[in-house]
């Protein structure tokens, strides 16, 4: 569709949209999986709309040296680390098959970090046999959401929903055909960036993370 920008005034706002649109699409045992960071204020809210519990994937994308928002792959971490690679970027950068190793141990390290400060005292809960709505603060190439997808199917999730407020519509009709539903609010065209769907597109902390993982407890 072609819409109007920015679409959202905040994350909140847009996880708000978000959870009205899913609610009368998915039932059973919800679990909502938000991607940090940007996507746990989306799914604070999302999670408080479907009377479902708030957990993370912990996906984190590796970006191009010259430009680290155009994602060369993402990765994501637990028992089942999974890498997807966008293999066409990672051929027009150039980059080393050593270099993109590298990045991946880094951001591995960066994602255990984040479990140890988000989830210490906290529990977890375990995707098996479980809806799992996954979302985003929106998709630009991807890359994060595959791998958090792939990652979930390792995990036994019954039901993948992929839920985000803004997606280039190219790839939102391709995710349609990767999860077993896709719900996405506004497919602008032309597509610039995520940020662009936002009039408040700040960067999200981990303060910000724990406050919302702390509310929903």
């Amino acid at each position: 569709m072609y819409a109007k920008l920015p679409a959202f005034s905040d994350r909140a706002d847009a996880g708000r949209r978000l959870g009205e649109a899913l609610a009368d699409r998915v039932d059973g045992d919800i679990v909502v999986y938000a991607i940090p960071r940007g996507g746990v204020p989306v799914g604070l809210e999302v999670a408080r709309a479907l009377e479902a519990p708030l957990d993370l994937a912990l996906a984190r994308k590796i970006g191009a040296p010259d430009n680290p928002e155009v994602a060369l792959a993402a990765v994501i971490a637990g028992s089942h680390p999974r890498t997807v690679i966008n293999e066409d970027i990672v051929r027009l950068t150039g980059v080393s098959p050593a270099w993109l190793d590298q990045e991946r141990l880094s951001a591995l390290a960066e994602l255990e970090r984040r479990r140890r400060l988000y989830f210490e005292g906290r529990g977890r809960v375990d995707p098996e046999g479980h809806v799992a709505v996954l979302v985003d603060d929106g998709l630009a190439t991807g890359a994060t959401a595959r791998a958090a997808v792939a990652g979930l199917r390792a995990q036994g999730a019954r039901r993948i929903v992929l839920a985000v407020p803004v997606a280039p519509r190219a790839l939102a009709d391709a995710f349609r055909d990767q999860v077993d539903d896709f719900v996405c609010l506004v497919e602008p065209e032309p597509f610039r960036s995520v940020g662009e769907a936002y009039r408040d597109f700040h960067q999200v902390d981990d303060a910000e993370v724990i406050a919302c993982l702390t509310e929903t407890r």
